[in-house]
């Protein structure tokens, strides 16, 4: 029976095992019910099932990465990358094998082999919508996993869906916090807004006023988006003092929910309309929806990402 673990005993098993302290993770493959990290002891099994060509790739890589993720679908299966000519073990739904001419590029994180932050962007560009991947590609330039420069030169790739990370650069902003500002970022960009992100407010004196997550630019407008930390008591007293201050210096700040954002955007378009002086043209949020329709924020693009990922269907 293969074993892999550390000196206090195997972590995972591949063959027979039995017993309440043991968890199934596929056929012939477990791990110990009692480990800190359930995800990536199940991958350590799966990894002593690959051969050692193999190395996670995909949406497996970019998650064990750290990297923000849209909210994808369950049970999708898990994504190795091999050379041609390797065996590859078979689990039908469970295991999504991609070959490639030559051993992928990885590196070794937490005893897994992963491929590369760029390898790992080029695999999941054919599988992700293009906000998706926009959300990927900020997260990965923020973890500082790899760099703009970088990001261009992997776009002249001639690999499937290679297009569709291009477009997704375009649109990427390494600093955005999290993934709602990434979002509203892009929500404001595709509607014709021109935007700077993390934009610093100081007084006539250069004392610091505001941080803004945008600035729409040419007006006196910041733009934040307000996470359910700022629900907490004692940073509301915050925002509040941080209002009179920017109002004090005769700037605006207009915030925004995850709920304004997801299911209020034609609001967010108005309001920019508005502090722009510009008519508003209703229409401008097409570009907005048509993105926000194909992605994971939406049942319909959870299922076209689980058709195209080969995911497993629900028992029943």
């Amino acid at each position: 029976m293969a074993q892999a673990g550390d000196q206090d005993g195997a972590v995972v098993t591949v063959g027979c095992r039995r017993g309440r302290e043991w968890v199934r993770v596929s056929r012939g493959l477990h791990r110990r019910a009692d480990v800190a990290d359930p995800a990536g002891a199940d991958l350590l099994a799966w990894q002593a099932l690959l051969p050692d060509e193999a190395a996670f790739s995909a949406l497996t890589a970019a998650d064990r990465r750290g990297w923000d993720l849209p909210p994808l679908p369950e049970r999708l299966p898990v994504c190795v990358a091999m050379p041609y000519g390797v065996t590859a073990p078979v689990r039908p739904g469970a295991l999504r094998v991609t070959r490639h001419r030559l051993v992928p590029p990885h590196d070794v994180r937490d005893g897994l082999r992963l491929t590369t932050a760029a390898e790992t962007l080029l695999s999941c560009a054919p599988l992700l919508s293009l906000l998706d991947l926009v959300v990927l590609v900020d997260s990965a330039l923020r973890a500082k996993d790899i760099e703009l420069l970088e990001l261009h030169l992997v776009c002249r790739h001639h690999r499937r869906g290679v297009g569709r990370l291009r477009d997704a650069v375009a649109l990427a902003d390494p600093e955005a916090d999290s993934v709602m500002e990434t979002l509203l970022r892009v929500l404001h960009v595709v509607c014709g807004i021109e935007v700077e992100t993390q934009r610093t407010v100081r007084d006539e004196q250069g004392g610091f006023v505001a941080r803004g997550d945008l600035w729409l630019v040419g007006t006196r407008t910041l733009v934040d988006y307000d996470g359910a930390v700022h629900a907490d008591r004692r940073q509301q007293r915050k925002d509040r003092r941080r209002d009179r201050r920017v109002s004090g210096a005769d700037w605006v700040l207009k915030a925004y929910t995850d709920e304004d954002v997801l299911r209020r955007p034609a609001s967010i378009l108005r309001e920019a309309d508005a502090v722009l002086g510009r008519p508003h043209e209703p229409q401008r949020i097409r570009a907005w929806t048509t993105l926000y329709r194909e992605s994971c924020w939406t049942e319909a693009g959870r299922e076209a990402l689980a058709r195209r990922h080969g995911a497993r269907r629900p028992a029943g």
